[in-house]
């Protein structure tokens, strides 16, 4: 039944309309609805204030309302209640009780539904589809030739158009009451312009009699004509029209397209749907015109360059149609709240806008685009400051400013692509692209533009969201565009010039807020204060940035989240501690990508190089940045700063600790022991500081940051310091006797995990604490073990056999160690010393009865077991004596007579 293109496209355009129909049918349904309940709402209810309206809405009703065929029948005449009610209702008038409210209208029922309803729109989809359908049967039985079939299919669309114009026109004589969700005279019109399209698309397409121009100019009529017909029959038919305008273009092809004719076209159908949207104030028809005229866009653009001035037409002529009929409160447009952002009246300017912008990246950045593009952002400052609907405009209009120096700038410049033979075939830069000069003035004007109108519109708005938002476009566009003239002129290197302008950026924005601070304040003022001050901020950092080495880049913006922070101290916008946490979130990037922050130029010196600033100043700012945020409250901006400031604060340590240990190679991919020690024993301490922190500031990344350090350094501790770079595993020089690596490695960690143990004492689970301690025991015994090896065996404590003597001297030393931690115990009253005395002397015993009674012989064998029983007796005697000694009983007091 589809084999040929002729019946699909009836089919397509029969299912559209009835689609649209049945969509406006139940707009209309709707507010036959409400309408009928106003009616019944009791004159007391009546005099409650109604719920606000849109400015569609709200001027709708100061229209008459649209013709739907019939007239409206007027109201039913009421009897005198006090002539015509019961005696009981007469009292009730008298007495002054409003009278009840009259009974809501049945419900339709199956039978009056499809009888008035369902069969309307059958019938003129049947229509539609039967005057198809013999046209179909004409070709196929060969009755009619082509000529006299296109001449009664446009007869037949003749003849439904009247049957719908002498429909219309007699129910609007008669007392027949329509029905909106089924008018016969829309549905009849309907068909007959579905039909007139089906039979001028066949006379070009099927038949060849026309040719492409007169074809389009036949279809636009037909669709302009739809949409004058809207006004008398309602939306479905508007729906149609617009859909129908808009897709003749593409029913209508061409060997050579006219793009002036085509936008000519376009130009004159968004005119005739904004202006029937604005007599009817439909806001779905606005949108619908919108979209469609911004997707006449996209296909064009694969023309090229060398077509910038019908596209460029386009959307000129499309944002002047959107600003005179479109924007509430200006022009000819719909009335305007105060105060209040329309979405449609900004949304429409700001497609237009999409539209240039696009022309202007596809034409790489013409000087006609360009020229348009810059009226189309003027044009917007201009309607948005006539018209606060249309202050949404503003955003897009920066953003897409934005936008378009970016991609100019992220471009390769023209004098990398020279080689010494000249510019390679295919890279080289456009004839058509835009040239500097160009853009260095499109942007100063700009800049001025959106600055000045920026300050100049704060207090010349209601409400607080307008100004905000003008103030943000003053801020963000000109830094935007500085950066990326920055980025195209300067090659991101040190440039003077661009550092001068940024310090006049900043001190206009600085004037800025001083001036608006003396103001009286008013919704708005302070949130644009925060904006002006965080652009001096900004414009400062940037300044940094282009005077000095690529380097500050980091420790501009991490000093800018910092200055952030204080400003949002001095002018509390929740705003204000977001942008401080992106901007550190920002920072932590710029490491990931390049974490010696300026490559190769970090130099060889130990500390003092430029791992120093790059991690140092950051670290400090979000420091300070975290503790200004604090007097805000504990939120997720604040929590992404402390997360910063530990993080910058451990890889501060990290690298310059592999910076120095491997001759400022940090990528280096084996470590030391010395590195691995200085890890350790630098993560313990910042372990300890951030448990003494938590205890004060309560906060969970100061908790989280504890925990995760105590983790890395028990794992740095067990795979590096005890299995890795084990002195007795590996041949490892530990240098002298007593200053050696076995003292940074082994009991230095011993002493930072024991403070570490009693840092989290009491306030974290015992096994938490109980396991730290454990291991600063591991780390003790280990550093008794392997210095005790140091002095037998030298440097190199890995290779020889271990002597009789060195057993003892082993036995001796645990046992030593085990006395200490004894008395240690017993001096402070601590039980986990006297515990770990009780493990290290427990050790002791094993050692004897496993090792010392076979591999000592002679005297060391007896003396080895005579101090250990010295030792344990002694042992005994200070716990009965001392720790457990008991209390005599005391004598019983005699007892008087």
């Amino acid at each position: 039944m589809l084999d040929d293109p002729f019946t699909f496209f009836s089919l397509v355009i029969a299912i559209v309309a009835l689609v649209f129909a049945r969509k406006a049918m139940n707009e209309v349904a709707e507010l036959r609805q409400r309408l009928e309940a106003m009616q019944a709402t009791p004159a007391g209810a009546a005099a409650a204030v109604p719920p606000p309206l849109t400015p569609f809405e709200a001027f709708e009703q100061s229209l008459p309302p649209a013709p739907s065929g019939a007239t409206p029948t007027p109201p039913p005449i009421v009897p005198d209640i006090a002539s015509a009610a019961s005696p009981e209702t007469a009292g009730q008038a008298a007495d002054g009780a409003p009278p009840p409210p009259p009974l809501p209208p049945a419900d339709r029922g199956f039978e009056e539904t499809v009888g008035t309803r369902w069969v309307v729109w059958i019938g003129g989809l049947t229509l539609a589809l039967g005057g198809f359908f013999m046209v179909r049967y004409s070709i196929e039985a060969g009755l009619l030739g082509p000529g006299v079939r296109t001449i009664l299919g446009g007869l037949f669309a003749l003849a439904l158009l009247l049957t719908g114009e002498w429909t219309r026109r007699k129910e609007s004589i008669s007392t027949i009451d329509a029905l909106p969700l089924a008018n016969i005279p829309a549905i009849l019109t309907a068909a007959g312009t579905a039909v007139a399209f089906a039979t001028v698309y066949a006379a070009y397409a099927l038949y060849g009699f026309l040719v492409p121009a007169t074809a389009f100019i036949l279809l636009g009529l037909v669709a302009l004509g739809t949409l004058a017909g809207a006004l008398l029959h309602g939306p479905a038919l508007a729906g149609l029209g617009v859909v129908g305008a808009f897709v003749t273009p593409v029913l209508v092809s061409s060997d050579k397209p006219d793009f002036w004719a085509l936008y000519i076209y376009l130009a004159i159908v968004t005119a005739a749907a904004f202006g029937l949207a604005r007599v009817r104030l439909w806001r779905w028809l606005a949108v619908t015109t919108i979209v469609f005229a911004l997707l006449w866009t996209f296909p064009c653009l694969q023309c090229g360059p060398s077509m910038v001035g019908p596209h460029a037409f386009h959307v000129l002529a499309g944002f002047i149609l959107a600003a005179l009929l479109v924007v509430c409160g200006f022009m000819f447009g719909p009335p305007a709240e105060e105060g209040q952002i329309e979405p449609i009246s900004s949304g429409s300017l700001a497609a237009y806008l999409l539209g240039a912008t696009l022309i202007v990246l596809n034409s790489f950045h013409a000087d006609a685009a360009m020229t348009v593009f810059g009226l189309l952002v003027a044009g917007s400052l201009a309607i948005a400051w006539r018209s606060d609907a249309a202050a949404g405009a503003v955003g897009a209009a920066a953003v897409l400013v934005f936008v378009v120096f970016a991609e100019w700038a992220i471009r390769a410049n023209p004098d990398m692509l020279v080689l010494p033979g000249g510019p390679l075939q295919g890279i080289g830069p456009s004839a058509t692209d835009g040239s500097v000069s160009l853009h260095l003035i499109s942007a100063a004007i700009f800049a001025a533009g959106f600055g000045v109108a920026g300050f100049f519109a704060q207090g010349c708005f209601a409400g607080p969201v307008i100004p905000v938002i003008w103030s943000a476009a003053a801020v963000f566009t000109p830094l935007a565009l500085l950066v990326a003239l920055y980025a195209r002129i300067a090659h991101l290197d040190r440039s003077i010039p661009f550092a001068i302008v940024a310090v006049m950026l900043a001190a206009a924005y600085a004037a800025a807020t001083e001036i608006l601070s003396k103001r009286e304040d008013r919704p708005g003022l302070q949130a644009s204060i925060a904006l002006f001050a965080t652009g001096t901020l900004a414009a400062l950092a940037l300044a940094l940035t282009f005077a000095l080495e690529k380097g500050w880049l980091t420790i501009a913006l991490a000093l800018m989240s910092a200055g952030t922070a204080w400003i949002s101290t001095q002018r509390p916008i929740p705003f204000l501690r977001v942008l401080a946490a992106i901007l550190a979130g920002i920072v932590v990037l710029r490491i990931g990508y390049e974490p010696r922050i300026v490559g190769q130029a970090v130099g060889t010196t130990p500390i003092f190089n430029w791992l120093l600033w790059g991690y140092g100043i950051p670290a400090a700012s979000f420091w300070a940045g975290s503790i200004l945020l604090r007097r805000g409250g504990d939120d997720g901006p604040l929590r992404t700063v402390e997360a910063a400031a530990i993080l910058f604060t451990v890889l501060l340590a990290f690298m310059e600790i592999r910076h120095a240990v491997n001759n400022g190679d940090v990528y280096r991919q084996s470590a030391g022991l010395t590195e691995v020690a200085l890890q350790v024993c630098v993560t313990l301490a910042m372990a300890i500081g951030l448990e003494r922190l938590r205890v004060r500031t309560g906060s969970v990344i100061h908790n989280a940051g504890a925990i995760l350090l105590t983790a890395f350094a028990g794992l740095a501790t067990l795979f590096g310091l005890l299995l890795l770079e084990n002195p007795m595993l590996q041949w490892i020089d530990v240098g002298g006797i007593v200053i050696n690596l076995l003292l940074l490695g082994y009991a230095l960690p011993a002493v930072l995990a024991l403070l570490l143990s009693y840092a989290v004492a009491g306030r974290r689970p015992v096994a938490y604490a109980n396991t730290i301690a454990a291991a600063a025991l591991v780390l003790a015994l280990a550093y008794v073990t392997f210095e005790i090896r140091r002095i037998y065996h030298g440097p190199a404590i890995a290779a020889g056999p271990t002597s009789g003597a060195e057993q003892y001297t082993y036995s001796i030393a645990y046992l030593a160690f085990g006395v200490v931690l004894l008395g240690i115990g017993i001096l402070f009253n601590s039980q986990r010393a006297r515990l770990a005395s009780a493990v290290v002397i427990g050790l002791t015993i094993l050692k004897a009865f496993l090792i010392d009674m076979s591999a000592l012989t002679g005297v060391y064998r007896a003396l080895s077991f005579m101090c250990l029983g010295l030792v344990l007796v002694a042992i005994g005697w200070l716990y009965q004596r001392i720790l457990f000694r008991r209390q005599a009983a005391a004598p019983a007091a005699p007892t008087g007579s």
